[in-house]
């Protein structure tokens, strides 16, 4: 199996920008579909951004489009989410996840991170 490990979050003014990483250990990554996910406050965990393991199937959620983007380093075994142009709205607890299934968009994964707070302020 896989593990997670996230880092990059804190703190950040509105209309600024952070990078979360991902860390996998115990397996390569190149054999999974890579999602990243949020929960904010109150609010039911939601997808936000997944890719497949070859980059053929993505998906975006439309909060976050053309304002978040998700890359792979299968070499480095790490996955990031870069997100600009950041609202209050986006303050939640983010994480990563891992699945052997082909498709990202789904809440069906198999592994996951601990999480990362990131919180926007006003």
């Amino acid at each position: 199996q896989v593990q997670l490990v996230e880092s990059g979050g804190g703190l950040v003014q509105a209309g600024g920008s952070l990078r979360l990483s991902c860390a996998a250990s115990g397996r390569t990554l190149s054999s999974y579909t890579m999602g990243w996910f949020r929960q904010a406050p109150g609010k039911e965990r939601e997808l936000i951004l997944g890719v497949s393991r070859s980059g053929g199937r993505t998906y975006d959620a439309d909060s976050v489009k053309g304002r978040f983007t998700m890359s792979r380093d299968n070499a480095k075994n790490m996955v990031y989410l870069q997100m600009n142009s950041l609202k209050p709205e986006d303050t939640a607890v983010y994480t990563c996840a891992a699945r052997l299934g082909l498709h990202p968009a789904t809440d069906e994964y198999d592994y996951w991170g601990q999480g990362t707070q990131v919180t926007v302020s006003s």
